[in-house]
């Protein structure tokens, strides 16, 4: 076995080495969890709900533990990590409350002679290959479901983040669920391919864009069930009713939320002229308002990048857009001593001539352009390829109804950004991805329909 060493991305420090599973390992525990699956199916939906409640639990019990370990793989800062497991917990009381109804075997036509019903059976085996910028969440949104709708999961955190998916599996075990069912699986790219090549019913996965599109390449000829959540370039406009000090405020903290390490956070905001000049003065105070440093103080605000090599890319993009004629209003260097720092970065006068107004930036760094009116701000914002969230802010609510309609995106926001609920679908179109989690839709997609058509004799 090979082992994987892990950072602290806030010190450059090295935490710890774990060792890191093989081919052969990979492929005897998919085959455990194979062989285990029926029997999870087979117990009652109480027993399996029985368990959740009690990893629940433990989350609640643990909470402070569970947040430290995330902020220092992570570099997140701690009130953030916090908010992080307390925000999963209504997400499970969600499935909780919804698996049984969501899954019920359906009657949808009935007369003398013929029923006709639609009974949800559960895929299988299930890969999860997670995320490390939100580890809580966005395994939680597959694994919880999965689980509770009675299937096994191979459960693959991200090689950043292991130490938290050591502590999910850990507590999962404890609760009750079996150890072939909430299966750990630890490694980078060539486990996650290792993976893709077991006898599997269904696969998950959140991630870059490239990284899904050679996933999705890899499954197609396999005819398994692919689910890919991908990344965002997502983008805001402001119009000239809005109040700009609100508006800042609330955008600041969705470009900037995490580092602006989420597939959701604001990337690109659009403001109408008459307000421009307004807004960027507010959103820059706000932005140089957040304190940076040491994630595990309670308040900061701005933590580490996580991954080191994205601090190029941040670099790059910053260069470019300055090159270009972008105003650089804040920001726009990495922050010096250890670690993988950034300051947290606005630009405005910007163009889509530029790449930070065009890929993904992932950190802390947003591009504000000036737009004369809706219908511009329409063609820019889908003048993308990605397709995952978009917002409006003005007062009237017909009025942002008819602009995000014409957006082509996933979720629509007005007068708030970077909020996701389980009680409607996350999901992206374009190089966002394909498929969708939370809502009653994402406890059924851990399901296949069976149709069943049953004549009286």
């Amino acid at each position: 076995m090979t082992q994987l060493t892990l950072l602290n991305p806030a010190t450059g420090a090295i935490i710890t080495r774990v060792e890191a599973d093989d081919a052969a390992c990979v492929a005897a525990k998919a085959a455990a969890a194979r062989a285990a699956q029926p029997a999870w199916a087979a117990r009652p939906m109480a027993e399996r709900v029985e368990c959740i409640r009690r990893f629940r639990a433990a989350l609640v019990a643990d909470v402070d533990a569970l947040a430290a370990v995330t902020t220092g793989e992570t570099g997140k800062p701690i009130t953030q990590a916090r908010n992080e497991i307390k925000g999963l917990l209504p997400r499970i009381d969600f499935f909780l409350e919804q698996v049984a109804s969501s899954t019920a075997t359906e009657t949808v036509f009935q007369d003398a002679t013929m029923s006709e019903q639609i009974q949800h059976i559960p895929l299988g085996v299930v890969v999860n290959i997670s995320a490390w910028n939100y580890p809580w969440f966005v395994g939680g949104n597959v694994f919880i479901p999965a689980l509770l709708t009675g299937n096994a999961v191979l459960y693959k955190p991200s090689e950043y983040a292991v130490m938290t998916g050591q502590a999910i599996a850990r507590l999962m075990h404890a609760a009750g669920v079996p150890q072939d069912i909430f299966t750990l699986v630890v490694g980078a790219g060539d486990v996650g391919a290792a993976l893709q090549a077991q006898d599997i019913d269904g696969l998950f996965f959140t991630g870059s864009h490239a990284t899904g599109a050679r996933i999705a390449q890899a499954m197609g000829p396999r005819m398994v069930k692919l689910q890919l959540e991908l990344g965002g370039k997502d983008p805001t406009y402001v119009c000239e009713d809005a109040d700009p000090k609100i508006a800042a405020a609330s955008l600041a903290d969705g470009a900037m939320y995490n580092t602006g390490q989420g597939c959701c956070s604001v990337e690109r905001i659009y403001v109408h002229e008459k307000i421009h000049d307004a807004f960027v003065a507010a959103f820059a105070d706000t932005v140089r308002s957040f304190k940076v440093g040491d994630p595990t103080a309670d308040d900061t605000y701005i933590g580490a990048i996580t991954r080191a090599p994205q601090l190029a890319v941040l670099d790059a993009q910053v260069a470019d857009a300055r090159a270009k004629g972008a105003t650089l209003v804040c920001g726009g260097t990495r922050l010096p001593g250890p670690g993988n720092g950034f300051a947290p970065t606005v630009l405005s006068a910007v163009t889509h001539g530029m790449a930070v107004m065009r890929d993904e930036s992932f950190g802390p760094i947003v591009g504000i352009q000036k737009v004369s009116g809706d219908d511009e701000a329409v063609r820019l914002m889908n003048d993308t390829r990605y397709g995952l969230t978009a917002g409006v802010y003005t007062p009237d609510e017909a009025r942002a109804r008819r602009i995000l309609s014409q957006v082509r995106s996933g979720t629509v926001y007005w007068n708030c950004c970077d909020r996701l609920s389980p009680r409607l679908p996350w999901s992206g179109v374009g190089d966002s991805g394909i498929g969708l989690t939370m809502s009653t839709y994402g406890i059924q997609t851990f399901t296949r329909p069976k149709a069943w058509h049953l004549r009286s004799p």
